[in-house]
Formats: C-alpha cells, structure tokens, sequence
C-alpha cells in the first residue's frame, strides 16, 4: 500500500493507494499556513486515518509521497520555500514516525499529477508522456520510460518558459513572450480584460474586472465574437508550446490538464488540427493529444507512485 499526500495553500489532501495506482480512500483536512509543526501532524494523522478506515496497519504502507509547490530538496525531503503555505525549510523525512517506518518522497506537485495521468489516467500504460497544467499558469511534467525526468537538479519539467514570441508579452518568472504567458487561464483572461478596456463590444462587457476563463469559453458557445477571436488566438499560441514539446519528445500521449482543460474536445479538435501540420509524423506511431481524466486525484495518485 502506498499514500499520497497532496499539499495545497488551501488544503492538505491524502489518498491509499495500491501498489499499480489505485484509489481506495482519501481524505482532507485545511492546511495550517504558517504552522510548520502542525502541518506535519495534520498530514500523519490524515494518513493514520486512511489506514484505518480500510483496515490496514502503518507497517503495510511502503513509500510516502508528498506533492508540494514551490522548491524542495528532493534528497533531504525538504520543502526549501512554500510562499503559498508561509513556511520555509521544512523537512518531513521524519514526520511519519513512529507510526511509519517507510521513506517519504517529495516533488514538484505538476509532476505529481503527471505521473498520477501516466499510472491511471489519460496516458494509463504510456512509456513517454508530456504533460500541461494550464492554470494561472503553466505547469506540467514529463514522463521517459515510465519514469520522471527531472533534469540534473531535479527542477525540470517547467513547461510554461518556453519562449513562443521573442520580446513579446512579459512573463512572472521575468522573459519576455514564455508560453504561460500566452496559454495560461490567466493569460487568456487578461488579453480578454484588456480588449474590453479597448472598448470591444462583447458579452464579456457584463463580467468586465471579474472575468474567468470560463465565462469566455461559455461567450464562445454562446457566439460571441470577441470571445471567438480570443479563443481563436489562445489555441494558435498553445499550439506552438504543442508542437515543440511533440518534436523534442515524440511521447505516447500529451496530457492537458487544469482549468480550461475542461472545455474538452472544443480545445482539443482546433489544438489538433493547427499542431499536428506543426509536427514531424511518422507512418507508425504518433502523439496523442488529450485531456486528464483524472481530476484533482492525479496528483494524489503521483504522490504516492514517487
């Protein structure tokens, strides 16, 4: 049996799982911002409860994982800095103890989710998966060989900076014209706000300064022209990241996940149809583009996959 912990700025989420992925309980609890000590005790007494609401004893669990935001050491299994949860340099090697004996894991929570999509979701018996989190930004990770890759200093995987327009719009982590400046819901939203602040007539007007990416895909079912324009516009920009990640790892399946993964084949036939000409094909075995399946589970499922 395995646990899988998913640690949010809002809640601390755990799962049992199997040893091939499956969910068999999970639970949540609010996550003590700032309470470094609490935190870890909310997280053993979560695990604690999942092994006792199936009947199973701390000495069946084999492996601990524990997806987390911001930057950790994977090595020490330490949380470096939580901006989000308003704690730095924790470390929950030992937080488990006595109760578990079993190593605890950490890593990126993107990743967690991408190798929660390649063990039982969307990407399920993969090898090689590439997967996007499109969010207020744009997170992802990558899967080779039925493994994570990492990189050499366990921070790869940031699928958002890869630059698709030199000097173009300015991006958080400082660049100029990254890919999650473009493609993430925030993104999306903010090109949406400023073309009303333009005075673009829309049925976006109502919901101006308070927009969502959905009220924008919802204008586009709707007919909306503005909304059809800037949707038009969003999947041309997505399709560039696409189609580099495809040429570069050729993978099984390109998982697409977050919020507006959500739109489901209305993303997905315009992002196929202007990537794939974008891509080097092969007459064998080409990629897959698709949406997760398996919800806010994924990263509980990777977490405890690490």
């Amino acid at each position: 049996m395995r646990i899988g912990i998913d640690l949010g700025g809002t809640s601390v989420k755990a799962a049992l799982c199997e040893e091939d992925g499956t969910l068999l309980a999970k639970q949540s609890t609010p996550t003590r911002t700032g309470d470094a000590a609490g935190l870890c005790a909310d997280m053993k007494l979560l695990a604690l409860a999942l092994c006792g609401e199936r009947g199973i004893a701390a000495s069946q669990v084999t492996s601990i994982g524990i997806g987390v935001p911001g930057s950790f050491d994977k090595e020490t299994c330490t949380l470096k800095f939580g901006t989000n949860l308003g704690m730095n340099n924790v470390c929950f090697a030992e937080a488990f103890q006595p109760e578990f004996s079993c190593a605890v894991q950490l890593d990126n929570d993107a990743n967690c989710a991408a190798l929660g999509e390649a063990t039982a979701g969307a990407a399920k018996n993969a090898r090689n998966m590439v997967m996007l989190t499109l969010g207020t930004g744009v997170g992802g990770g990558i899967i080779i060989d039925g493994k994570l890759y990492t990189g050499c200093n366990g921070i790869a995987g940031e699928m958002g900076h890869v630059v698709i327009q030199r000097d173009g719009e300015p991006c958080n982590c400082g660049r100029k014209g990254c890919l999650e400046a473009y493609a993430s819901a925030a993104a999306f939203v903010k090109f949406a706000e400023r073309a009303l602040a333009e005075g673009r007539e829309s049925l976006l007007s109502k919901h101006a300064g308070h927009l969502d990416a959905k009220m924008i895909c919802d204008a586009v079912d709707a007919g909306d022209l503005l909304a059809r324009e800037l949707f038009d516009e969003y999947c041309e920009n997505l399709s560039s990241g696409l189609a580099s990640y495809i040429n570069i790892f050729q993978p099984e399946s390109l998982v697409l996940g977050g919020g507006l993964a959500g739109y489901g084949e209305k993303l997905l036939e315009p992002l196929r149809r202007l990537t794939i000409p974008q891509t080097f094909r092969s007459d064998k075995c080409n990629t897959e583009i698709v949406c997760a399946s398996l919800g806010n589970d994924a990263g509980l499922i990777g977490a405890a996959m690490l």
